[in-house]
């Protein structure tokens, strides 16, 4: 390469320094064929992407896996499922401190359960949450009871766990000669406090009185518009029943019951402003039938009265014209002579004393014969 350099290119630089000076480019091309073939004489190895340690390529899977639980725990996904079991959790709690006893009495003054204020906010959907939790149990175990066979499956679970200790408490003592189950069991059998069995019976008789007293509410027609549902509930369950099975009544009873007050919620404004109408036009058409009666009943008021005024007249005229009738036959009696006591004999104080058969005979012999001649 410096043998090139001495014979080509520096003596015509030397020597003729008036001519022109080279161009840029072939400047360039000159230090890019220096480049190569030095290049070419070092024979450099060519990079790899293998990594200088061995142990790089495993530390920087972990971080990579690393960060990506990381991102996966932290994600928006994981977040909005803490928050909402946070709220869920805060909801529960919420509808279990609503049991108290409401200030409001009964139409009779009598106290209400804390079992209304539970019930009111839990169908109420004041905790959407804590409500369609509810909602989706009470849906489950009707499916449970129709499809499962709880009871029959409650007898399997029986004496399976019983085979199971006394199969495992017998082969302790036979190989071992001390039981097995008798090793798991505990120094104190549980026992229920009487504290908790008392609160377990008072919230008990708390909620039969909340049904007694709610059945009786609606009987009586407390609440106009509870009645009115109650009647068509049961009025519709009385011919569902004859084609539909226990199950499905119960499942559509348990819809009605949980999703109507949600649907009323929804759409309230637009369900209070038909009602609105509806009343209006009921109150307009009450109102309308009472003028009508009462118009009626004034218009037979009047013609009774015409009726009665009518036969009153008749009939003081017919007893009129009876007693016009009456009035000669009186003054004729009043103008007949009076006859006094003075005017007739005195009447026998004795018997009359007949004369004997004999006289008698001959007097009427003497006096006129039998038969003439």
């Amino acid at each position: 390469m410096s043998g090139i350099v001495d014979a080509g290119i520096v003596p015509s630089i030397e020597k003729d320094t008036t001519a022109t000076a080279p161009s840029s480019s072939a400047v360039e091309d000159l230090k890019t064929s220096v480049a190569d073939s030095e290049c070419s004489d070092l024979q450099l190895p060519l990079a790899t992407t293998d990594p200088p340690f061995p142990g790089s390529a495993s530390a920087t899977d972990s971080a990579a896996k690393s960060s990506m639980t990381q991102s996966i725990l932290h994600g928006p996904v994981v977040e909005n499922v803490k928050d909402q079991h946070v709220k869920t959790k805060a909801e529960i709690q919420n509808l279990a401190a609503s049991r108290t006893t409401p200030v409001t009495t009964t139409a009779t003054n009598q106290q209400l359960t804390h079992y209304h204020s539970f019930f009111q906010s839990l169908l109420s959907w004041q905790n959407p949450r804590a409500t369609g939790i509810a909602f989706a149990s009470v849906v489950a175990f009707i499916f449970a009871v129709r499809y499962l066979d709880i009871l029959r499956y409650a007898f399997k679970f029986t004496w399976m766990t019983l085979g199971i200790t006394v199969l495992a408490e017998a082969a302790g003592k036979t190989i071992l000669g001390s039981g097995l189950t008798s090793q798991f069991r505990p120094r104190k059998y549980y026992t229920i406090p009487k504290e908790t069995l008392n609160s377990m019976i008072s919230d008990l008789h708390e909620l039969i009185n909340f049904f007694v007293i709610e059945s009786q509410r609606v009987v009586f027609a407390e609440n106009l518009l509870v009645s009115a549902a109650a009647f068509l509930g049961a009025f519709f369950s009385y011919f569902l029943i004859k084609v539909v099975p226990f199950w499905g009544l119960a499942l559509i009873s348990t819809s009605a019951l949980f999703l109507g007050p949600l649907v009323y919620k929804t759409n309230k404004e637009l369900i209070d402003h038909n009602l609105t109408n509806i009343s209006e036009v009921v109150n307009k058409q009450t109102e309308q039938v009472k003028q009508i009666a009462s118009h009626h009943a004034a218009r037979a008021t009047d013609v009774t009265k015409q009726y009665v005024g009518d036969y009153s007249t008749k009939a003081q005229e017919l007893i009129g014209a009876r007693a016009r009738s009456v009035s000669p036959n009186t003054a004729k009696k009043d103008s007949a002579p009076k006859y006094k006591s003075s005017d007739f004999p005195a009447a026998p104080k004795e018997d009359f004393k007949a004369p004997p058969v004999g006289a008698a005979a001959e007097t009427l012999k003497k006096d006129e014969p039998l038969i003439s001649t």
